[in-house]
Protein backbone atom coordinates (compact mmCIF):
# COMPACT_ATOMS: atom_id res chain seq x y z
CA UNK A 1 0.00 0.00 0.00
CA UNK A 2 1.58 3.38 -0.77
CA UNK A 3 1.99 5.84 1.46
CA UNK A 4 2.03 8.73 -0.82
CA UNK A 5 -0.61 11.37 0.18
CA UNK A 6 -3.66 11.57 -2.88
CA UNK A 7 -5.71 14.84 -3.06
CA UNK A 8 -9.52 13.84 -2.54
CA UNK A 9 -8.04 10.63 -2.27
CA UNK A 10 -8.16 9.76 -5.34
CA UNK A 11 -5.41 11.92 -7.21
CA UNK A 12 -1.66 12.38 -6.64
CA UNK A 13 0.69 15.56 -8.06
CA UNK A 14 3.34 12.56 -9.46
CA UNK A 15 4.88 13.76 -12.69
CA UNK A 16 3.20 17.25 -12.64
CA UNK A 17 5.58 20.61 -13.05
CA UNK A 18 4.86 24.14 -13.10
CA UNK A 19 6.60 25.01 -16.65
CA UNK A 20 6.44 28.88 -16.51
CA UNK A 21 9.44 29.96 -14.44
CA UNK A 22 8.01 32.87 -13.34
CA UNK A 23 5.36 31.13 -11.03
CA UNK A 24 7.28 27.97 -10.05
CA UNK A 25 7.62 29.03 -6.62
CA UNK A 26 3.93 30.46 -5.92
CA UNK A 27 1.90 27.55 -7.58
CA UNK A 28 2.10 24.75 -4.15
CA UNK A 29 1.08 21.01 -5.02
CA UNK A 30 1.98 19.01 -2.70
CA UNK A 31 -1.27 17.92 -2.07
CA UNK A 32 -3.96 17.62 0.81
CA UNK A 33 -6.33 14.68 1.13
CA UNK A 34 -8.91 17.43 2.07
CA UNK A 35 -7.58 20.93 1.33
CA UNK A 36 -9.34 22.67 3.97
CA UNK A 37 -6.58 24.91 6.19
CA UNK A 38 -9.70 27.20 8.05
CA UNK A 39 -7.59 30.23 6.83
CA UNK A 40 -4.47 29.55 9.08
CA UNK A 41 -2.08 31.51 6.58
CA UNK A 42 -4.83 34.36 6.54
CA UNK A 43 -1.93 37.07 8.91
CA UNK A 44 0.90 36.01 7.17
CA UNK A 45 1.69 37.74 3.94
CA UNK A 46 2.45 36.18 0.84
CA UNK A 47 1.54 32.76 2.80
CA UNK A 48 -1.14 31.98 0.22
CA UNK A 49 1.80 30.83 -2.11
CA UNK A 50 1.88 27.94 -0.08
CA UNK A 51 -1.23 26.66 -0.07
CA UNK A 52 -2.59 23.97 -2.46
CA UNK A 53 -3.03 24.96 -5.47
CA UNK A 54 -6.86 23.43 -5.15
CA UNK A 55 -7.31 25.00 -2.15
CA UNK A 56 -6.88 28.77 -4.11
CA UNK A 57 -9.53 27.56 -6.81
CA UNK A 58 -11.96 26.93 -3.90
CA UNK A 59 -11.83 30.06 -2.44
CA UNK A 60 -11.81 31.95 -5.68
CA UNK A 61 -14.97 29.76 -6.40
CA UNK A 62 -16.66 31.03 -2.42
CA UNK A 63 -16.84 34.57 -3.66
CA UNK A 64 -17.92 33.69 -7.36
CA UNK A 65 -20.43 36.97 -6.73
CA UNK A 66 -17.68 40.03 -6.98
CA UNK A 67 -16.66 41.42 -10.73
CA UNK A 68 -15.11 45.08 -9.96
CA UNK A 69 -17.48 46.70 -7.70
CA UNK A 70 -20.88 45.09 -8.32
CA UNK A 71 -21.96 42.03 -7.39
CA UNK A 72 -23.65 41.00 -10.08
CA UNK A 73 -24.77 37.20 -9.10
CA UNK A 74 -25.28 36.39 -5.54
CA UNK A 75 -22.67 33.71 -4.07
CA UNK A 76 -24.48 33.35 -0.76
CA UNK A 77 -25.42 29.40 -1.76
CA UNK A 78 -21.85 28.51 -1.30
CA UNK A 79 -20.26 31.50 1.03
CA UNK A 80 -18.77 29.63 4.05
CA UNK A 81 -19.81 26.06 2.59
CA UNK A 82 -16.36 24.99 1.67
CA UNK A 83 -17.16 21.16 1.57
CA UNK A 84 -19.28 22.11 -0.92
CA UNK A 85 -17.28 23.56 -3.08
CA UNK A 86 -14.39 21.29 -2.66
CA UNK A 87 -17.05 18.71 -3.76
CA UNK A 88 -17.67 20.94 -7.04
CA UNK A 89 -13.83 21.22 -7.93
CA UNK A 90 -13.66 17.40 -7.57
CA UNK A 91 -16.57 16.94 -9.98
CA UNK A 92 -15.03 19.28 -12.08
CA UNK A 93 -11.73 17.55 -12.31
CA UNK A 94 -12.82 13.94 -12.71
CA UNK A 95 -14.98 15.52 -15.51
CA UNK A 96 -11.82 16.77 -16.87
CA UNK A 97 -9.66 13.16 -15.73
CA UNK A 98 -12.40 11.40 -18.03
CA UNK A 99 -12.35 13.76 -21.04
CA UNK A 100 -8.57 14.18 -21.52
CA UNK A 101 -7.52 11.19 -19.78
CA UNK A 102 -4.51 13.36 -18.23
CA UNK A 103 -3.95 14.16 -14.07
CA UNK A 104 -6.22 16.90 -13.42
CA UNK A 105 -3.74 18.48 -11.37
CA UNK A 106 -1.93 19.09 -14.37
CA UNK A 107 -4.26 20.32 -15.96
CA UNK A 108 -5.22 22.90 -13.40
CA UNK A 109 -1.69 24.13 -13.22
CA UNK A 110 -1.67 24.19 -17.04
CA UNK A 111 -4.81 26.19 -17.49
CA UNK A 112 -3.81 28.73 -14.99
CA UNK A 113 -0.18 29.03 -16.63
CA UNK A 114 -2.43 29.77 -19.99
CA UNK A 115 -4.64 31.95 -18.22
CA UNK A 116 -2.19 34.41 -16.17
CA UNK A 117 -1.46 37.62 -18.00
CA UNK A 118 1.46 38.53 -17.91
CA UNK A 119 0.72 42.73 -18.57
CA UNK A 120 -1.75 44.92 -16.96
CA UNK A 121 -2.53 48.40 -17.90
CA UNK A 122 -2.72 51.16 -14.74
CA UNK A 123 -3.52 54.54 -15.04
CA UNK A 124 -1.03 57.53 -13.58
CA UNK A 125 -1.33 60.69 -13.54
CA UNK A 126 0.95 63.80 -14.67
CA UNK A 127 -0.45 67.22 -14.55
CA UNK A 128 -3.99 66.34 -13.68
CA UNK A 129 -4.36 64.25 -16.52
CA UNK A 130 -4.54 60.25 -16.39
CA UNK A 131 -2.60 58.53 -18.63
CA UNK A 132 -2.54 54.33 -19.18
CA UNK A 133 0.44 52.64 -18.78
CA UNK A 134 1.81 48.77 -19.69
CA UNK A 135 3.20 47.23 -16.28
CA UNK A 136 4.79 43.77 -15.89
CA UNK A 137 2.17 41.55 -13.57
CA UNK A 138 3.54 40.21 -10.36
CA UNK A 139 3.75 36.47 -10.22
CA UNK A 140 1.44 35.93 -7.18
CA UNK A 141 -1.22 38.15 -8.91
CA UNK A 142 -0.74 36.48 -11.55
CA UNK A 143 -2.29 33.43 -10.19
CA UNK A 144 -5.26 35.27 -8.32
CA UNK A 145 -6.40 36.86 -11.65
CA UNK A 146 -6.29 33.73 -13.27
CA UNK A 147 -8.40 31.61 -10.67
CA UNK A 148 -11.02 34.78 -10.57
CA UNK A 149 -11.28 34.67 -14.43
CA UNK A 150 -11.98 30.94 -14.05
CA UNK A 151 -14.49 31.37 -11.35
CA UNK A 152 -16.23 33.79 -13.13
CA UNK A 153 -16.60 32.15 -16.00
CA UNK A 154 -17.88 29.30 -14.56
CA UNK A 155 -20.66 31.02 -12.71
CA UNK A 156 -21.74 33.40 -15.49
CA UNK A 157 -21.93 29.93 -17.54
CA UNK A 158 -23.92 28.03 -15.22
CA UNK A 159 -25.73 30.60 -12.78
CA UNK A 160 -29.56 31.04 -13.66
CA UNK A 161 -29.15 28.34 -16.00
CA UNK A 162 -29.40 24.25 -16.83
CA UNK A 163 -26.23 23.94 -16.84
CA UNK A 164 -24.85 22.66 -13.45
CA UNK A 165 -21.59 24.49 -12.17
CA UNK A 166 -19.45 21.00 -12.04
CA UNK A 167 -19.95 21.28 -16.34
CA UNK A 168 -19.02 24.61 -16.15
CA UNK A 169 -16.14 24.69 -14.76
CA UNK A 170 -14.80 21.97 -16.17
CA UNK A 171 -15.19 23.61 -19.50
CA UNK A 172 -13.41 26.65 -18.38
CA UNK A 173 -10.31 24.43 -16.62
CA UNK A 174 -10.31 22.37 -20.16
CA UNK A 175 -10.65 25.61 -22.75
CA UNK A 176 -8.20 27.66 -20.49
CA UNK A 177 -5.99 24.39 -20.57
CA UNK A 178 -6.12 23.79 -24.27
CA UNK A 179 -5.49 28.05 -23.99
CA UNK A 180 -8.44 28.58 -26.18
CA UNK A 181 -10.79 31.77 -26.41
CA UNK A 182 -13.77 29.87 -25.15
CA UNK A 183 -12.28 30.23 -21.71
CA UNK A 184 -13.06 33.14 -20.14
CA UNK A 185 -9.66 33.56 -18.54
CA UNK A 186 -7.71 33.35 -21.56
CA UNK A 187 -10.14 35.96 -23.18
CA UNK A 188 -9.64 38.59 -20.48
CA UNK A 189 -5.88 37.43 -20.58
CA UNK A 190 -5.42 38.14 -24.20
CA UNK A 191 -7.80 41.39 -23.63
CA UNK A 192 -5.51 42.79 -20.83
CA UNK A 193 -2.58 41.78 -22.67
CA UNK A 194 -3.71 43.63 -25.97
CA UNK A 195 -4.52 46.85 -24.06
CA UNK A 196 -1.51 46.27 -22.46
CA UNK A 197 0.78 46.31 -25.57
CA UNK A 198 -1.39 49.50 -27.09
CA UNK A 199 0.05 51.50 -23.66
CA UNK A 200 3.71 51.11 -24.08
Amino acid sequence: MSDEIKFFNRWTAEGVKVEDPGLINYITLSPRIMPKTGARYAGARFHKSYTFIVERLASKLMVSGHKSKKHFMSSGHNTGKKNKVLKVIENALAKCELQLKKNPLAILVKAIENAAPREEVIAIEYGGARYPKAVDVAPQRRIDIALRYMAQGAYTKSFNKKKKIEEALAEELIAAYQSSGKSNAVAKKRDTERQAASSK
